[in-house]
C-alpha cells in the first residue's frame, strides 16, 4: 500500500473512534488506532506536540517552518 492510502485509512479509523466516543458508545478494536505523521505517514518517531515524525520535524525546524523552534548549539 502506498503511504498516502495508509495515512487516509488511519485518519478514517481515528474519525470513527472520535465519533463513537462522542456518541458515548464503546469503540470496537480501539487498540488499532495509532498515530502517524501527517506529512509522510511514518508510524514511528511520532511527536505528539507537533503531529509529525522526528524526520519531518528536523527538516522543518532547519528551514524555520515550525514557529518557536530554534536549533540549539553550544
Amino acid at each position: 500500500m502506498a503511504r498516502k492510502s495508509i495515512v487516509t485509512k488511519s485518519q478514517k479509523f481515528m474519525e470513527r473512534v472520535l465519533l463513537a466516543k462522542k456518541e458515548g458508545r464503546k469503540v470496537e478494536y480501539s487498540s488499532r488506532a495509532y498515530n502517524r505523521c501527517s506529512l509522510c505517514g511514518r508510524p514511528r518517531g511520532y511527536m505528539r506536540d507537533f503531529g509529525i515524525c522526528r524526520c519531518c520535524f528536523r527538516e522543518h525546524a532547519e528551514k524555520g517552518l515550525i514557529p518557536g523552534v530554534r536549533k540549539s548549539s553550544w
